[in-house]
């Protein structure tokens, strides 16, 4: 994916591995978070990233999945600081809707360096931003707005739970050795309203949203290929977030792992082998030939579910220098012995092409 996570991990990934001089801070256990300072920039880390998706109606039924993402990416951190312009830091954004009753899928991105003001991340501001897309916190809420050629949005995000902490000890390993994980929190549940204005119609809309904000030096290996992530928000008020790291061999890699969040707010960590992500009926692209699944089962035994998980909308597919799927999905689940229905969100890389740096 040209502006998302994939791109700025797979930029990441081609520099240098880390040595005593390296000037970036690893991630690695039993970091002390403090919030919200921890919602915002964190330059000694190398990557960061800023990740909104969500499923929204209007009145009439009408619904919409949304994607707003912000990116951080140091490239200097050795030479001493010239000017405002200086490339110490690359911004990226990347902004979708699914109209998925209209059968359609709308992507931009965007790329800018800090300059004055131009793109960052900002405790003091409580935003996070590049150009006129931002994510603008106050007290507890956040309010999103992007605009682009077709549509926009404004969108007030309402946490219903306080954030969580994905992994052990503070991090989220998601490979063998030292630094090789991300600290990652986010806001599972997300109580949504705004307007999205499409083609010049304007919808009135409410729903879920889910925030992710992950920030790392290093994190994935050479033998890993790919991943599928799902964000599960259950009818029951509860929610997952599960990935599923893919091997070269096409094993599922032992450093998979997911949280589990009850209808509280408890996070209880899942281990690779808590649970399984089997792949079921496949979309292929016309455009790219990537060939993805797009009907997943997912069970967790120790949790009494089993969940059938499809997109109501195929093309979903995001392509420019990398190529991957992300968008919105529907579940139907049994748990404990009751249905349960849900929406959430599934990332699906390294279907078309090895991930950049990783070959």
């Amino acid at each position: 994916m040209k502006s998302s996570r994939f791109v700025i991990l797979a930029l990441a990934l081609t520099m240098n591995a880390p040595s005593a001089d390296d000037p970036y801070r690893l991630a690695l256990p039993n970091y002390r978070f403090e919030f919200p300072r921890d919602h915002f920039n964190h330059p000694d880390f190398q990557t960061e990233w800023w990740y909104y998706t969500g499923n929204v109606r209007n009145a009439q039924g009408r619904r919409f999945g949304f994607d707003l993402t912000f990116f951080r990416q140091a490239v200097n951190r050795r030479a001493a600081p010239q000017g405002v312009w200086d490339l110490k830091d690359m911004w990226m954004a990347h902004l979708a809707l699914s109209d998925i009753e209209g059968g359609q899928f709308l992507h931009t991105e965007r790329l800018n360096r800090a300059g004055p003001g131009v793109a960052g991340a900002d405790l003091k501001q409580a935003r996070v931003w590049n150009g006129n897309w931002q994510a603008q916190w106050a007290g507890g809420t956040q309010t999103l707005e992007a605009v682009a050629d077709r549509f926009s949005f404004q969108l007030s995000l309402k946490p219903d739970k306080p954030p969580v902490i994905h992994g052990q000890n503070g991090v989220s390993q998601k490979a063998e050795g030292k630094g090789k994980a991300s600290h990652y929190i986010s806001f599972t549940r997300l109580a949504t309203s705004g307007v999205i204005m499409l083609d010049g119609k304007r919808f009135t809309v409410e729903g879920s949203s889910w925030m992710d904000h992950e920030f790392f030096s290093h994190q994935l290996d050479p033998s890993q290929n790919g991943w599928d992530w799902f964000s599960l928000q259950l009818g029951d008020g509860t929610e997952f977030m599960l990935f599923r790291l893919r091997r070269k061999d096409g094993s599922m890699d032992p450093y998979s792992a997911g949280t589990y969040i009850d209808s509280q707010g408890k996070a209880t960590h899942l281990a690779a082998n808590d649970f399984t992500l089997t792949p079921g009926k496949t979309w292929t692209s016309a455009a790219t030939g990537g060939r993805y699944p797009v009907e997943w089962t997912i069970q967790v035994p120790s949790l009494n579910l089993i969940a059938a998980v499809r997109t109501p909308l195929a093309q979903q597919e995001i392509t420019g220098g990398t190529t991957y799927w992300e968008g919105a999905i529907d579940i139907s689940a049994t748990r404990l012995g009751r249905h349960v229905s849900g929406v959430g969100y599934l990332e699906m890389t390294g279907y078309v092409g090895p991930i950049v740096g990783l070959d």
